[in-house]
């Protein structure tokens, strides 16, 4: 009677939410303007889950962005790519945050961090202060917003983290306000046979489950006739009230005959599992289409910790003669929720459209190592590179090798060596390992030489070839002439490119002075501000030297007088 009582009791008592677990108010906003969003946590990204928010900045760079709370630097990290200019701040309460794609920080970190980079000669540096080495306080400006690494426009992409863990949260559930009366959207069902002889709607393919609004604002889809186990996906996103932005959805949750077989969402989640999103999405359909459907089963291989509840890993077992009602939920932080109702009747039908399995010669086993010699290259995939077993299309030409395609995730590197020996040696310095793209454009793949042989490490299927660069970087002034006066200059920028094997050094020296060339690989400029030196000559000599990934390099020379 006790344990009834205590059931009933625990039955009525509201579980605690996702935003009860952290201060709502313990934490400002990084910018001074409404929080618009162009991507939300957890969104699906190549290879990824979106690990924090991106905040609009009105298309602008340069706004003032301030630390959330009382803390201390513990990291500032600068990278051509990745997070460009990135601050991090630890706070007494036990949480990080991170501010990054920066254009700036504030002058006296700006002054903290080019002294590091003048020490090390190196635009690209990544220190750790002591904590209490560099404070700031709630509301100091740490930087201003920009668009570096590899962002695709001006925003401030925001985290928050566990000190401890270095787990990223979900910032929304720290009290900030996004406008969001939105529902999220519904953009297509698919249905997944997954067991052998299982059939849907008289098909052994994935097949794609049509569906209709209906009056009260849900979706109706139309009935999934099936036979044995199988699974469902959708694709669809979140939009905020203030933008376009088809951004990612925060909950997720199917229920079959009332009851919850599948629950995920993004309060959490580690870097270390990040890159099992291959596994929650459908990546063959991914690699044809560049679609991501989100599958409401879980997969061979997967290990995300994302799901709260699972049940038989999100499969439906259906039955001849019996009717299930399979609910899909998508919803967002603010409790808008999109419903969908996909009504599955058991019954045995003929196989009218077969599924052909694609066969070759090689069957990999994902658990253990695998080592194939095409000729020209020879290719090694340690044990676990993939996440299940399948049939690998290896393909050789010459000095090209194809290995399978795009379709599948590779969630480890593995070795592609090319024997070189039948190229003298001239030959080989100026030769790389290239990646084929869909438009067989050479692109350079980290390429590590050792006598007759190079190798890559990669985790990208597709085709590899060997190339050769013989043409040195191009390098041209931007903003200024030669033997100009440059008095009321601020900076100087010149444009660097390389057309093949690509960038890989670059260095400059004003009076023979190594002096900060800040490099924006998008635009492919690189700048000096002249506030880094007081030049005591009117004359300077300006001498910067590039260098392509075989070591073709190439010398830019150039007088000015300034005072």
């Amino acid at each position: 009677m006790n344990r009834l009582i205590f059931a009933l009791l625990l039955s009525c008592t509201p579980l605690v939410t996702a935003q009860e677990k952290y201060p709502q108010d313990a934490f400002r906003s990084p910018l001074d303007i409404p929080l618009i969003l162009a991507g939300t946590f957890g969104e699906l990204r190549s290879n990824h889950f979106h690990g924090g928010i991106d905040i609009k900045t009105q298309q602008r760079q340069g706004l003032p962005v301030y630390s959330i709370g009382d803390g201390s630097v513990t990291r500032i990290k600068i990278s051509h790519w990745g997070y460009g200019k990135a601050i991090y701040v630890a706070h007494p309460n036990g949480y990080t945050s991170v501010y990054a794609h920066l254009k700036k920080f504030s002058p006296e970190i700006e002054a903290y961090i080019k002294r590091v980079q003048y020490k090390k000669q190196s635009y690209q540096v990544e220190v750790f202060p002591d904590y209490g080495e560099v404070k700031v306080e709630k509301g100091q400006v740490i930087a201003y917003s920009g668009n570096t690494g590899g962002s695709s426009g001006p925003h401030l992409h925001f985290e928050i983290r566990s000190s401890v863990t270095e787990k990223p949260t979900n910032p929304l559930l720290y009290g900030y306000e996004v406008r969001d009366a939105t529902n999220p959207v519904l953009s297509q069902i698919f249905a997944y046979p997954l067991s052998d002889g299982a059939i849907i709607n008289r098909s052994n393919s994935k097949a794609q489950i049509n569906f209709s609004k209906q009056k009260d604002g849900t979706f109706l889809a139309d009935k999934v006739t099936a036979m044995g186990t199988i699974g469902l996906g959708f694709i669809g996103f979140d939009r905020q009230d203030m933008a376009a932005n088809k951004n990612g959805v925060y909950r997720v949750r199917q229920i079959i005959n009332g009851q919850v077989y599948t629950d995920y969402d993004f309060e959490t989640f580690s870097y270390g599992e990040t890159r099992y999103i291959n596994t929650l999405i459908d990546y063959d359909h991914y690699g044809k289409s560049r679609k991501r459907i989100q599958r409401l089963f879980k997969e061979s291989g997967n290990r995300l910790s994302i799901y709260n509840t699972l049940k038989n890993d999100g499969k439906i077992t259906v039955k001849e003669g019996l009717s299930y009602t399979a609910e899909l939920l998508l919803e967002d932080l603010e409790g808008n929720v999109t419903k969908a109702i996909i009504p599955i009747e058991g019954k045995k039908e003929p196989l009218e459209i077969k599924k052909e399995l694609e066969t070759t010669e090689n069957y990999l086993i994902a658990k253990k190592p695998n080592n194939y010699n095409l000729g020209a290259a020879k290719v090694y995939f340690p044990s676990n590179t993939f996440y299940k077993d399948f049939y690998i299309d290896l393909k050789k030409d010459d000095d090209t090798v194809k290995i399978h395609n795009n379709r599948v995730a590779a969630h480890r590197n593995f070795t592609v060596t090319f024997d070189v020996s039948k190229y003298s040696k001239e030959k080989q310095k100026k030769m790389f390992i290239a990646r084929l793209d869909r438009k067989m454009k050479a692109n350079y793949a980290s390429t590590y030489k050792r006598g007759n042989t190079f190798t890559t490490r990669t985790r990208n299927l597709g085709t590899y070839t060997l190339a050769m660069d013989t043409v040195a970087p191009k390098i041209r002034s931007k903003n200024f002439k030669e033997k100009q006066w440059l008095n009321n200059y601020s900076y100087l920028s010149l444009m660097i490119s390389d057309d093949l094997s690509g960038i890989d050094t670059y260095s400059a020296t004003l009076n023979g002075d190594w002096i900060l060339m800040e490099y924006e690989p998008k635009k492919k400029t690189i700048t000096y501000n002249f506030d880094d030196k007081i030049l005591n000559e009117k004359k300077c000599q300006l001498e910067v030297v590039v260098t392509d990934n075989v070591g073709n390099s190439t010398t830019f020379t150039s007088t000015f007088y300034r005072k």
